[in-house]
Order: C-alpha cells, then sequence, then structure tokens
C-alpha cells in the first residue's frame, strides 16, 4: 500500500485545500526531502488574491523552504540522507542565450517553483538534485527558509559590484529591503540609510544594522540624503518598494552620474521622470532573483553571523493552518515579515 502525505492545493483565488496524495518516488538524479519550513511572501500574497499576473489555478506554492533529504537516488552525489537543504526554486531550459551565457535566471523560458510548476508546499518533494543547496548543522529550518529571499537581496548587491565603502541609501524596509541592508554591510559598504512610511519597519531595520532610518511621511527625502551623506549624496540608491514615489524620489535625487538599482516589481506601469534620469546621466539597473553562488554567499553571511534572521521571523503557523497564516498577513500587514509554515 503506497504512503499517503498532504499536499496544499490554491483551488482559486482565497481557496486553499489540502489533497492526499502518494508520497513520491525520486527519478533518476532526484532527491525526496521531508519539508520542514514553508516561507511566505509577498508573490505569494499576490497569488492568494488573484492578483499575480503568470499563474493558473490550481497550483501548489511554496519556493522559500527548508527541509531534510529522506531519499536519493543512485546517481546523486554530494548529498547524504538526514542532510539539512535548501531548494533553488528557478526551473530554466538550459538552451537559450541567457542559460548558456551563466545567467539562467534571466533563461527566456524561466518557471518558479509555486508559481509556474508545483512548488514544495506538502510534507515531501521530490526535486532535482541539481536544485538542492545543503545547508550547514549549525543553521535552523527557520533559517533555511529565508536563504532564498536572503539570495535575492545578495544579487542585488552584485548587481552595482563592488559596494565596499560606498555610501547606499535603501528605499523600502519591508524583508528585502531589511535584507539587502544586512548583505550591503556583509559585503562591505560604509553606511547605509533606509526609508520607509512605516516606524515599526525603521526601528526594525535600525535594530538590522542600518545606519541612519527616516520616514518619508515625515522628512523630505531630498533633505535627509544631503543630511546623511553631504552634498555628494549617496553612491548608489536601492528601489525595494517599487512605486512611482520611491523611484521618483530616487530619479530626482541621485547624484548625477550614478547608480540607481530597482530590486523591487513594480505592481503597476511606472510613471516616473526619465528626462530627469537621462539629463543626470543615471545608470538604472534592475535584479532578477539569484544564481547558486548567491545561495552560497547567502549561507556563509548567516553562518558567519554577519546577517541576522531570526528578527525578521514574525510568526509560525502550523502546515494546515496556511489560510490562517495568508489571514493574519492581511491583518498584520505593516508589523508582518516573515511568516513561516511549520511543515
Amino acid at each position: 500500500m503506497e504512503e499517503k502525505m498532504l499536499q496544499e492545493i490554491m483551488a482559486a483565488p482565497y481557496e486553499i485545500q489540502f489533497k492526499e496524495i502518494p508520497i513520491p518516488k525520486v527519478e533518476p538524479g532526484q532527491v525526496l526531502v521531508r519539508i520542514k519550513r514553508i516561507g511566505v511572501c509577498g508573490s505569494d500574497i499576490h497569488v492568494y488574491h488573484g492578483k499575480h499576473p503568470y499563474v493558473t489555478y490550481p497550483l501548489t506554492q511554496g519556493h522559500e523552504v527548508s527541509g531534510e533529504v529522506v531519499s536519493l537516488s543512485e546517481e546523486v552525489t554530494g548529498l547524504v540522507i538526514g542532510q539539512k537543504v535548501t531548494i533553488e526554486p528557478q526551473v530554466y531550459c538550459n538552451h537559450c542565450y541567457p542559460c548558456t551565457h551563466g545567467k539562467y535566471n534571466l533563461c527566456e523560458n524561466l518557471q518558479v517553483m509555486g508559481f509556474q510548476t508545483v512548488g514544495a508546499s506538502s510534507e515531501y518533494f521530490a526535486v532535482d538534485a541539481s536544485k538542492v543547496t545543503p545547508l550547514p548543522d549549525s543553521m535552523t529550518y527557520d533559517e533555511g527558509a529565508m536563504i532564498e529571499p536572503l539570495a535575492v537581496a545578495v544579487h542585488a548587491c552584485k548587481r552595482y559590484g563592488d559596494v565596499r565603502g560606498k555610501k547606499v541609501a535603501v528605499l523600502g524596509a519591508g524583508p528585502i529591503g531589511i535584507l539587502l541592508c544586512q548583505a550591503l554591510k556583509a559585503f562591505g559598504a560604509a553606511q547605509v540609510m533606509m526609508t520607509d512610511v512605516s516606524d515599526y519597519r525603521l526601528e526594525l531595520a535600525k535594530s538590522c544594522g542600518a545606519d541612519y532610518v527616516y520616514n518619508t511621511k515625515k522628512v523630505d527625502f531630498a533633505n535627509v540624503v544631503v543630511e546623511c551623506f553631504g552634498e555628494d549624496k549617496a553612491d548608489v540608491i536601492y528601489d525595494c518598494a517599487g512605486n512611482d514615489i520611491t523611484m521618483g524620489q530616487a530619479i530626482s535625487n541621485a547624484r548625477k552620474g550614478s547608480v540607481i538599482v530597482l530590486v523591487a516589481v513594480f505592481a503597476d506601469l511606472a510613471k516616473v521622470d526619465l528626462a530627469k534620469l537621462n539629463d543626470s546621466e543615471l545608470d538604472l539597473y534592475t535584479s532578477m532573483m539569484y544564481r547558486h553562488e548567491d545561495y552560497l554567499d547567502a549561507i556563509r553571511f548567516v553562518e558567519e553571523g554577519k546577517i541576522q534572521l531570526k528578527p525578521l521571523m514574525s510568526k509560525h503557523f502550523p502546515f494546515k493552518d496556511y489560510k490562517e497564516a495568508y489571514k493574519y498577513i492581511e491583518d498584520h500587514h505593516e508589523t508582518t515579515m516573515k511568516v513561516l509554515i511549520d511543515v
């Protein structure tokens, strides 16, 4: 008789079900992971609200996860049963131009587990060994589930280049913004200023290493960027909020000839001053997900104590309370950073 497991199914917006299905058997080159933690991110919330443009229902979510290897096919090397792991959720073709030039995060046919392909929101998950990254024994499953969003921040740092000794402004003190602040400091940034419209989030950012924090509902960004960094302003500005206001602040107040990095996803078409962008000869970079080396740097920074993840962990919910987790996030939006599902 086949052993069964529970799998989360989002049948439609706001409708979460659980289905009992057989525990998958590993195919050649695969690993079976007993899922321990699942992180909920903003993109998951968009799916829950029916506002994600690139998903169809029903689907199984789960792309920020950690777990334990419980089985592997005989071809797999470098992993052992009982090992703590996380999963890299990108599914790419290996044939298009970006893939063949080392930029598989930009694959022309990119799919992401939990969005365009089956995610890991289940008690067990069979996945190609190439997507599995070992975690140190010292790392908790909670921390392991946050390596994926941390890798987003690490990759964003690298999009600028060498941040050592640089003065940086980060607009938006959500989970990615605060992780980015810590990653910038881990890479050697001299000073990081963060802005938001929530005092709660800014206090948390300060406790996680931000040198300066400002609520731009109360102060003018144009004034505080000079107050922090002098007339030369910031060397680079990161937009982790993704709206016309923050991008407008960045373009209007960036030092001429400097760099803006867009990390956040714009929910709507942007209306920003491209004439000013051009007149100031600003470089506008963007950042898309991560690659394997970003996972390795993220794990190393946590292991070395350079990045603290625990302050961003807001609340845990049992696996069967998936919908309650979404409701909690909706009801406590300003004060919620990372909600974790215990499987």
